[in-house]
């Protein structure tokens, strides 16, 4: 007898003030991605601003990439660049039971629209490397665990506060069919190619400095590893240069 598949749904759509697990306000929708949707919720018995991420049913088989998500980011809690975890919540929606997590809510703006905001939408070389400096320390501490993020991007990385220096949350990790090496190899590659993009992406490669290219190494990801082979070795080049 075939087992029955649970419904596709693209969306949840959830109203303003929509009560869930009996203490929780819908506030507003962040954002959403393959997984599910995000929203700004409030605590009512507290008054404490929260984020919740809502899992699509058949992205969520028995719970396997909601439990894959509690489960790294409270082994990671340590780590100051990641949204901090607090718990799971269930929700039916049309009748069908939904996993959601709840975490700290943070105030931000996704890079990708941070970008936006600056003249010709781009990233000077120098602060470029203060965001790539900031992202390399962060990624170093899940490196250092044992761990990797497996899915940096602009649109999963929150500028929460920019001045000297850029003050970052990374979300939505993802659980790579790799080995743990190569998804930190990714890692690496990734977090170079979010670098590349600030500073305008390709159209713009060709007049930058070479200590830029330097580190861009064209996006070819063979020569970006064999000069950084750790995210620590990246983050002391880019310490040692002259700014």
């Amino acid at each position: 007898m075939a087992r029955p598949t649970k419904p596709k749904f693209s969306s949840f759509d959830l109203p303003m003030g929509r009560v869930i697990a009996k203490k929780y306000e819908i506030l507003s929708k962040l954002g959403g991605g393959w997984e599910g949707e995000v929203y700004k919720i409030l605590e009512t018995s507290t008054g404490i601003e929260r984020a919740a991420k809502f899992f699509y049913p058949h992205r969520n088989e028995n719970n396997r990439t909601s439990n894959f998500n509690a489960k790294k980011l409270h082994q990671l809690r340590l780590c100051p660049i990641l949204i901090q975890y607090h718990t799971k919540e269930d929700f039916v929606f049309k009748r069908v039971p939904v996993t959601v997590l709840i975490s700290e809510y943070v105030e931000g703006q996704l890079l990708s629209e941070f970008i936006k905001t600056f003249p010709g939408k781009r990233l000077t070389p120098y602060q470029a490397l203060h965001l790539l400096h900031a992202l390399t320390k962060g990624i170093e501490c899940i490196h250092d665990m044992n761990e990797y993020h497996g899915d940096l991007h602009s649109d999963n990385i929150i500028v929460n506060k920019f001045g000297l220096n850029f003050d970052l949350k990374l979300v939505d990790l993802f659980s790579a069919k790799e080995s743990k090496s190569e998804s930190r190899k990714f890692d690496i590659v990734t977090l170079i190619q979010v670098f590349h993009e600030s500073l305008g992406g390709a159209k713009h490669y060709a007049k930058h400095p070479d200590a830029i290219k330097y580190i861009c190494c064209g996006l070819k990801s063979n020569l970006i590893l064999k000069k950084f082979k750790t995210v620590g070795q990246l983050r002391r080049h880019i310490e040692s240069m002259d700014w």
